[in-house]
């Protein structure tokens, strides 16, 4: 049972009749917006009197997901469409159609257009009739909406009020004098309002009185305030929760079988590729246009991912790179030989820089795999006592074997202080070594496969804390290129596949330490877990001598003295 289910059932909310079957599986269709294709989706004021949200196989995965988040504060980044405002619609009819005691409250809903504030209104008033239960009017109102200057505009709106005494609001533009409002405050197509930011300012008071904020939006361009809002929300720095949708995922999420079943259309795999593609040809040579509204990649979200100068001013780790090649013959010799050989090498040129290391603070690393051709790059970075991230040692290894990787990568994190967590790219060959550091160091690793959605997640945290120089690496100009490497792919910060340089020994690099930092980075945000003891407190006299009393033959001959025994009030 989703939570959508349990809030409906805590509502007193019935099931009502399935409007449809099919051999899929599938019972209703969402309704969709006429803009790419007018004739393929219904609107708000046209959902079908029967349709039931609750119904098993109504809402998308996508649409579960969003509605059975509990966050106070939540973003959707999506593609156009993919039916969030329908699933965000249903969730608000049954917080305000709910008691207090179970949840209940008021609910305003803030879009960038009239229309908007009409459709979702609609949605309401459909689902307080078939979900909870309630004959319920939309009512068109008149918002007097109160400046900073003391004047007053009247706003359009429009209203659904339900039994419980909570009401929901459709305010039909921004509003200057929200402060005031109580309760759940959805801001939909963000990125289009005025000024969105000034919007989340003036409603984050009503988080005191238990209140929840939602911003539902497709991008429009990275310099815009709702990007930074989502990069801030990705970088842990405002508790935002994020769910990326593009149209892609609503694809593969259903959205066509529900047309076809609305339409009355057989449902084929060629068919979704063709209709897919129809919609997508509707932009024309404007692919960036395509990509922000269908992908959610803002259009100008290309090339570098920070300039050098940035760069540059973060490289104050001075020079702590140690390049370690071995030639082709080393593989085939004596195991033996091959052990002692690495051994006396990381005793000489690793040991004593391990040992350096500020034992007060937590250390992690991240590890770039690579066997032959790239680098594989292990950085040792330190969480400093004012949360900044400083590289300490970087190691980069070129045609090492793998059990050598392994003898390497065991003697660091053997004698890293306070080892917090180690995060190793596990993609293709990598995986051996991420295992194998599993199985020694438990849940202080992640096995990390990098995809599209990982370096989404990732990427900007990582480009974000160079700009608040939270992060320091090493002063070496092969580490600031690999940085320079990081590229807008796809919507999201990573090297270029095909993107391929000389480094200064003359060896071709792909980014090795840019993603090697970026791993680093990722395993400091992680928790870590710590072992050791405190010592017991001990009692005076009678063989329970103080700390201080260790000349003490009775000190010395007890043999319950902490932290090998407890001493019990009273005797055993």
């Amino acid at each position: 049972m989703t939570g959508a289910f349990k809030k409906a059932v805590a509502a007193g909310a019935a099931m009502a009749t399935v409007l449809a079957s099919s051999p899929q599986g599938l019972d209703v269709v969402l309704p969709r917006d006429p803009a790419l294709l007018p004739a393929e989706f219904t609107r708000g004021a046209e959902i079908p009197e029967d349709l039931d949200p609750l119904a098993e196989g109504v809402l998308m995965k996508h649409q579960r997901e969003w509605v059975d988040d509990p966050s106070d504060l939540k973003i959707a980044k999506k593609g156009r469409r993919t039916g969030i405002t329908f699933a965000e619609a249903l969730d608000d009819t049954l917080i305000a159609a709910a008691a207090r005691s179970a949840g209940g409250d008021n609910v305003f809903y803030i879009g960038d257009t009239k229309d908007k504030g009409r459709e979702f209104i609609g949605y309401v008033a459909h689902f307080a009739k078939t979900v909870a239960k309630e004959l319920a009017e939309i009512e068109e109102f008149v918002f007097a909406d109160e400046r900073e200057d003391g004047t007053t505009r009247d706003i359009s709106a429009f209203r659904v009020r339900f039994a419980s005494g909570f009401r929901v609001e459709a305010l039909s533009s921004r509003p200057e004098n929200i402060r005031g409002l109580q309760g759940v405050v959805v801001i939909d197509e963000a990125a289009f309002h005025n000024d969105v930011r000034a919007v989340i300012d003036a409603v984050n008071a009503l988080l005191i009185w238990g209140g929840k904020i939602r911003v539902i939006s497709s991008p429009n361009g990275m310099l815009n305030p709702f990007e930074e809002l989502c990069s801030e929300a990705l970088a842990g720095k405002n508790g935002f929760n994020v769910h990326f949708i593009p149209f892609q995922e609503a694809v593969t999420n259903g959205l066509f079988r529900r047309v076809c079943l609305m339409k009355g259309r057989t449902w084929s795999a060629e068919a979704e590729l063709a209709w897919e593609a129809k919609i997508r040809s509707a932009y024309g040579t404007r692919t960036a246009q395509m990509h922000q509204e269908l992908d959610a990649i803002p259009s100008d979200a290309v090339g570098a991912a920070m300039p050098r100068v940035v760069i540059e001013r973060a490289a104050q780790a001075g020079p702590i790179v140690v390049r370690y090649f071995l030639p082709d013959a080393f593989k085939v010799a004596e195991k033996a030989l091959r052990n002692a050989l690495v051994d006396e090498w990381l005793k000489r040129e690793i040991g004593p820089r391990l040992a350096a290391l500020d034992q007060r603070y937590r250390h992690d690393f991240g590890l770039d795999f690579a066997r032959s051709g790239d680098g594989s790059d292990l950085v040792i970075q330190e969480l400093g006592a004012d949360l900044h991230r400083r590289w300490k040692l970087v190691i980069e290894m070129r045609n090492v074997p793998f059990e050598t990787q392994k003898q390497i990568l065991f003697f660091v994190g053997e004698r890293l202080p306070r080892f917090g967590h180690g995060a190793l790219d596990a993609t293709g060959n990598g995986a051996y070594l991420a295992e194998v550091a599993a199985q020694k160091w438990g849940e202080r690793i992640s096995e990390i496969k990098l995809s599209q959605e990982w370096y989404r997640q990732n990427g900007t945290p990582y480009v974000d804390a160079f700009g608040d120089e939270t992060v320091e690496i090493a002063t070496d100009d092969d580490v600031v290129r690999d940085h320079q490497a990081l590229q807008y792919v796809g919507g999201v910060i990573k090297v270029p596949d095909d993107l391929r340089y000389p480094g200064s020994d003359g060896h071709m690099r792909h980014g090795d330490t840019g993603i090697a930092g970026m791993l680093a980075f990722f395993a400091s945000r992680q928790g870590a877990v710590e072992y050791g003891y405190e010592p017991v407190s001990r009692g005076m006299g009678d063989g329970w001598d103080s700390p201080d009393d260790g000349d003490d033959p009775g000190f010395a001959a007890n043999p319950y003295r902490a932290p090998l025994g407890a001493f019990v009030r009273g005797g055993f």
